[in-house]
């Protein structure tokens, strides 16, 4: 044990003496919570529109005001043309065109249904459908309050089906409240994976490792005394994540910390030994690097923290059950903002223990201590 206690005090004063390290460990969650949690998200926020107005009747002009209104919209300036208004497409300067034909009024004015068109630059086709979905609803709605003006509200018959929305634990549907948690746990995995894999195989190249290993310290003392620190500082790094978050983009914890970090420390079992397993077949930094970097991708884009994991195919599905980040991205958000007990995360946990302790054996096994 003491043994131990000394290579771990070792490995606090390598850790804070390489200038390298630390500006990942305190530096990198705060740039990433800052940048990605405003820039990772879904939210259509700045709507280039173009209006080609054929029409250029007081209704036409009530629609445009209707999305100068709107402080998602922002009209670009066109000619009167159709085909001018592409070209300010194809140039990405609007990301769609509304056409409003000769008639507009007369139509709305007979009581008739006017009709618009919508081109939609749909490069991206999530931007494209949620455009679409709000320059619908506008227009929706200003036809309707045209309708109700004209015959009054009491001769619109209620619908036979009334629905109301509940959003229930994100009522305000704050996209950060999504994209925070998940961050956090690429942000542990990095520290726990990529910074141990890179800590070991430091040691292979400056030698120092060799020294280590004419030494009388055992496989399990060596091995322990490297991963602890790293365990430490992922699980402080969570701690510091959390406030952080909570700090700038109030996001909410409505379940148990206890849980989510006995969770994360069994996740951590199974963050390290990929990053000791990594540096055993490594034999330099930059080796190692595009190792890390290469499965920390794969498993980041499959494992839900952009799309719903629910939506993908079937392999893909059957992937995730080897992705340890899939099991962490989906417990940190349920138990944050689900507030979700034990019970409904012992599937997950029991998955991560026994990934744990499959990949820190095979790492151990795999790693030799040669003289």
């Amino acid at each position: 044990m003491r043994a131990i206690l000394f290579i771990i005090q070792k490995e606090f004063l390598q850790i804070f003496r390489n200038k390298t390290m630390l500006p990942i460990i305190f530096m990198l969650p705060i740039i990433q919570l800052l940048i990605l949690a405003n820039a990772a998200t879904f939210e259509m926020k700045n709507i280039n529109l173009s209006v080609v107005d054929y029409d250029n009747t007081n209704r036409s002009r009530e629609v445009i005001s209707h999305f100068e209104a709107s402080h998602f919209y922002t009209i670009i300036p066109t000619e009167q043309s159709v085909d001018k208004a592409l070209e300010l497409v194809h140039a990405n300067r609007a990301d769609l065109v509304l056409v409003i034909p000769n008639g507009f009024q007369k139509d709305l004015d007979n009581s008739k249904t006017p009709k618009v068109q919508l081109l939609v630059n749909s490069i991206n086709g999530t931007a494209a459908s949620l455009a679409n979905a709000y320059t619908s609803s506008i227009l929706m709605s200003y036809t309707r309050s045209i309708f109700i003006g004209k015959i009054g509200p009491s001769m619109i018959k209620p619908s036979s089906i009334t629905t109301q929305t509940n959003y229930w634990y994100n009522p305000e549907l704050k996209y950060s409240h999504f994209m925070v948690p998940g961050i956090l746990v690429v942000l542990v995995t990095i520290i726990g994976m990529f910074l141990t894999a890179l800590n070991l195989v430091r040691e292979k190249e400056i030698g120092t490792i060799e020294q280590i290993n004419v030494t009388p310290i055992k496989r399990y003392q060596f091995i322990i005394g490297k991963l602890v620190p790293f365990w430490i500082i992922a699980v402080f790094e969570l701690a510091f994540g959390l406030i952080v978050g909570k700090i700038l983009f109030d996001i909410p914890i409505n379940g148990s910390l206890l849980l989510l970090f006995s969770f994360a420390g069994v996740y951590l079992v199974l963050a390290l030994g990929s990053g000791l397993l990594l540096s055993s077949i490594s034999s330099s930094q930059q080796q190692v690097m595009f190792l890390a970097f290469f499965f920390i991708i794969v498993f980041v884009l499959m494992s839900g923290i952009f799309t719903s994991t629910e939506s993908m195919p079937t392999w893909a599905k059957t992937f995730n059950r080897m992705n340890p980040l899939y099991y962490f991205m989906k417990v940190n958000r349920m138990v944050l903002i689900k507030g979700s007990n034990l019970s409904d995360i012992k599937d997950s946990f029991i998955s991560v223990a026994v990934l744990a302790v499959t990949m820190l054996s095979f790492a151990i096994l795999r790693y030799r201590k040669t003289s």
